[in-house]
């Protein structure tokens, strides 16, 4: 099925996986922590313990660093029974502060895709994360001046869309999200009666994966790459 695009007037761009890269640091730090932790369980239990753990703080803590390092603390004393030492728990934020610190590695094509796609339609940033933590990846990724908004959501259900969009004046027909998470950035726009493009990203965070069914994904175009969005509108 063919999907229209010529009526679209707004789009949203997922940040992190899409425009740079993120989850990539986030298995690198699991990584870290499995070895700090090695003297008390297993690589492949501490990973599943500590998925776990974040599952359980998501509602407390939010998306982002922040929880993430939170939870490795957390997991850290439960694993290690109250022992784990004072030098261990300082390398575990050192693993949080560094993957703060990180440069903003942009992907494929990102600017220049921007810079074709601004002069047309008005352009936005619909993420969801650590309010500080976003604001400065933006910054330091040199793409500000291409966005009409930013917008840092706690989740990214239909909901949280729709008082966006609404907040925005934005007709949800006249939408187009873009994201690397069909469950975050695909699936609650299509359900809203908005549009998606799906650009998937190397590696997916375990809580970030799930199924589509055959009449949901004929709702949505999947793409290799943003190179490959502009003629997909034309």
């Amino acid at each position: 099925m063919e999907i229209d695009y010529s009526h679209i007037k707004v789009i949203g761009f997922d940040a992190d996986d899409t425009l740079w890269v993120n989850e990539t640091y986030f298995r690198d730090a699991e990584l870290e922590f499995a070895k700090l932790l090695s003297a008390f369980e297993t690589a492949n239990k501490i990973d599943q313990e500590l998925f776990k753990m974040e599952m359980k703080n998501l509602p407390v803590y939010g998306y982002g660093i922040k929880g993430f390092v939170l939870s490795m603390v957390e997991m850290a004393i439960e694993l290690s029974n109250n022992t784990v030492s004072n030098k261990t728990i300082s390398k575990i934020l050192d693993i949080g502060k560094d993957m703060i610190n990180k440069d903003v590695e942009l992907l494929e094509g990102v600017e220049d895709i921007l810079q074709q796609l601004s002069k047309k339609y008005r352009l936005i940033v619909a993420t969801k994360g650590d309010l500080l933590d976003q604001e400065r990846k933006l910054e330091k990724s040199g793409l500000l001046d291409y966005f009409h908004h930013i917008e840092v959501l706690s989740d990214k259900k239909e909901a949280n869309y729709s008082k966006l969009l609404n907040h925005l004046d934005i007709n949800p027909s006249e939408f187009l999200m873009i994201g690397n998470s069909l469950k975050s950035d695909i699936l609650p726009l299509i359900n809203i009666k908005a549009h998606a493009i799906h650009v998937p990203f190397h590696t997916t965070w375990l809580h970030e994966q799930i199924e589509v069914n055959h009449d949901e994904s004929k709702q949505y175009k999947t793409i290799k790459s943003l190179l490959e969005l502009p003629k997909l509108l034309n």
